[in-house]
């Protein structure tokens, strides 16, 4: 068998990571824009985004074998 995996592979982990990564960022947006109203939850839910974006970003980059 082949040690490449093939397009379709490739494609789908950067579309799944461009996914995740425009979820976390646009979660982000909004925590930072609610802050007034999640008040004690904006920490939480901004570490949660960053923990998205990061993911998001390591899958965009990341070389599928």
């Amino acid at each position: 068998m082949s040690e490449e995996s093939g397009f379709g592979m490739n494609v789908a982990a950067k579309f799944f990571g461009f996914i995740i990564l425009l979820t976390g960022a646009l979660a982000l947006y909004f925590t930072v824009t609610s802050v007034d109203v999640l008040v004690m939850f904006t920490g939480l839910f901004g570490f949660l985004n960053i923990i998205l974006i990061v993911i998001g970003l390591v899958l965009l980059t990341a070389k599928t074998e």
